[in-house]
């Protein structure tokens, strides 16, 4: 199995598992929550959700190049939305400790992305 479609299987996952907790959160979490905790909860759905779908387009357009991006989006998810998960179900803050190293993960995926486009519009 080539890497497109371990990417697109980890992608198609991803967002069915972003699908799964937000409807969990939204049903589930609505009336146990603070206001406060169930924003941070949705706030984890919002990013878990776009990373996913950017995962698959990834996968999808089967450039390589950008296999280095859908792996910080994939570490990003974990470590940004599953904490906030956590933390909004616990309020145990060492959850919220991990919170960043996710958003940085994020931010190092969009910045290969823009590495490799200009790289790859320069190569032409």
């Amino acid at each position: 199995m080539n890497n497109s479609k371990i990417w697109t299987i980890i992608g198609g996952f991803l967002g069915f598992a972003g699908v799964a907790f937000g409807a969990f959160g939204a049903h589930r979490l609505k009336d146990v929550l603070s206001v406060e905790m169930l924003e941070t909860y949705q706030t984890g759905i919002f990013y878990h959700l776009i990373h996913s779908v950017t995962i698959i387009a990834i996968a999808l357009s089967s450039k390589t190049r950008y296999y280095k991006s859908a792996l910080f989006f994939l570490m990003g998810i974990i470590l940004f939305s599953f904490s906030l998960y956590v933390y909004a179900n616990t309020q145990i803050r060492i959850f919220a400790i991990v919170t960043p190293f996710g958003g940085i993960s994020f931010l190092i995926g969009w910045a290969l992305m823009i590495y490799e486009g200009v790289k790859a519009v320069r190569d032409k």
